[in-house]
């Protein structure tokens, strides 16, 4: 073919340039494909040197070996798991149902005046303490007194227009009986009498009622109890029924109305019929502090549909006023007491697949799960029905790394007998669980810790040494 083709020289130009490019992309892909490798592979070595934790078995410096973080909190390794237990009892649980109760006072009374007028003077303290029939509040009386004044004129009128009218029927009464005047006249004449004795008995009553109403202007309290805060001030004008005064509130004694579920109720009406005096405490808003101590009063005669609770009311002496009317409390009724039953801690129990459970104590250094069924509890203390027996040992502290069959040793302070919830130094308790991040340069058991002088007399030694 001729060299000079046109075809053949075009098509040269087109290949003849561009054939190295591919191989120039596959070089550069490959180079950061080995970059990244590297880069993967250092980063790896460096973590499993350096970040990784230490999982085996390490030598203090006095040559005692000393356990990794890997195998010094895993249960059923070489070092026992150190836990505190509690001596199963036999003791009494009482039975107490809880709810949210209000204080609610006996007596509640909003002061006003049965008159209008202008009050004259008032006669309390804000916050003072009175008695039934204390003065409280003096209303303007002059206008009433005038008005009795004037019953009382018209009164003595009418008693005088009656005695009349009574002499003159006995007058036509005598001349009657002579034949001197009609019957018809005698007739008129009684009835006469008998609306004098009206219209001064209408007198009676109007006098009565002036009296009454000047009895009125001088408001007194009508209970024993604690006023409030002034509603009104003196010099104004009050009116009958429609003023407030003030409120005075009984506070000795003092009820709290409560509810428990309808699921109770049996319960505390059986109580009650057999003649029982059931005890009631009020607790804070926390349900921390005991407020009072009362009895239960009474029980409401229905159950609210709508909640499905009933209402009970107990009664307190608050003589040292720890309760305030409308203040929340939580009540707390004692019901019933279980004697002579298996009691626990209550941080003993657990609670998963097979149920309530607890770590008892197989021996002196083992221990074995054991289904309990719980009963009445009271706080820190939980009585037992099925599962434990008096004398048995429950772990009540180490159960978060516990499983069956582990090994633990139990700690000295911890023999026996139960701690208080919550406190991790108290007797009967393990101590706290070490960091995480030092359990690997923390000693065996049984070594004792170096102290920071030691420490560093050896770091002056290694350098003689080495």
């Amino acid at each position: 073919m001729n060299e000079q083709s046109p075809i053949r020289t075009e098509t040269a130009r087109e290949i003849g340039p561009e054939t190295p490019a591919p191989t120039r992309r596959r070089s550069r892909a490959g180079t950061w494909l080995i970059l990244i490798l590297l880069l993967v592979g250092a980063g790896a070595a460096g973590y499993r040197f350096y970040l990784a934790p230490k999982t085996a078995t390490e030598t203090s410096a006095d040559g005692t070996p000393a356990r990794g973080k890997g195998a010094r909190g895993r249960p059923g390794g070489d070092m026992p798991q150190a836990v505190g237990v509690a001596t199963v009892s036999s003791g009494e649980i009482p039975v107490v149902l809880s709810g949210l109760g209000t204080v609610t006072p006996l007596a509640t009374v909003t002061i006003q005046s049965q008159i209008s007028g202008y009050l004259m003077e008032i006669g309390f303290r804000e916050g003072q303490t009175v008695k039934k029939g204390d003065f409280l509040a003096q209303i303007d009386p002059r206008i009433y007194e005038a008005q009795l004044a004037q019953y009382q004129g018209q009164l003595a009128r009418d008693q005088a227009l009656l005695q009349n009218s009574k002499l003159d029927l006995a007058r036509f009464q005598r001349l009657s009986l002579q034949d001197s005047i009609s019957k018809q006249n005698v007739d008129t004449q009684g009835a006469l009498v008998k609306q004098n004795e009206g219209t001064v008995a209408i007198d009676q009553a109007q006098v009565d009622q002036q009296k009454l109403n000047i009895a009125y202007t001088r408001i007194v309290s009508p209970v024993d109890g604690r006023v409030g805060l002034r509603q009104i001030d003196q010099g104004n004008y009050v009116t009958a029924a429609s003023t407030n005064i003030v409120v005075v509130t009984q506070l000795h004694p003092i009820s709290v109305v409560f509810t428990l579920p309808e699921d109770d109720v049996a319960r505390v009406m059986r109580r009650l019929r057999s003649g029982a005096k059931l005890t009631v405490s009020a607790y804070d808003r926390g349900d921390a502090n005991v407020l009072a101590t009362g009895t239960l009063d009474t029980v409401d005669n229905q159950i609210d549909t709508t909640t499905g609770t009933v209402k009970l009311r107990a009664l307190f002496e608050n003589k040292d006023e720890s309760l305030f009317p409308n203040q929340f409390v939580n009540a707390k009724l004692t019901v019933d007491t279980v004697r002579d039953t298996p009691i626990i801690p209550t941080a003993a129990i657990l609670r998963g697949t097979p149920g309530a459970y607890v770590y008892l104590l197989d021996g002196d250094d083992k221990v074995v799960v054991r289904p309990i069924t719980v009963g009445e509890a009271d706080g820190a203390r939980t009585a037992v029905t099925k599962g434990l027996a008096v004398g048995d040992r429950v772990v009540v502290d180490g159960t978060d790394r516990l499983r069956d069959g582990a090994k633990v040793r139990v700690t000295e302070g911890g023999k026996g007998q139960p701690a208080p919830p919550g406190e991790a130094s108290a007797p009967g308790q393990a101590a706290p669980a070490p960091d995480a991040a030092a359990t690997t340069s923390t000693p065996a058991a049984g070594t004792p810790p170096d102290n920071p002088s030691q420490k560093r007399e050896r770091r002056r030694e290694r350098p003689a040494a080495q």
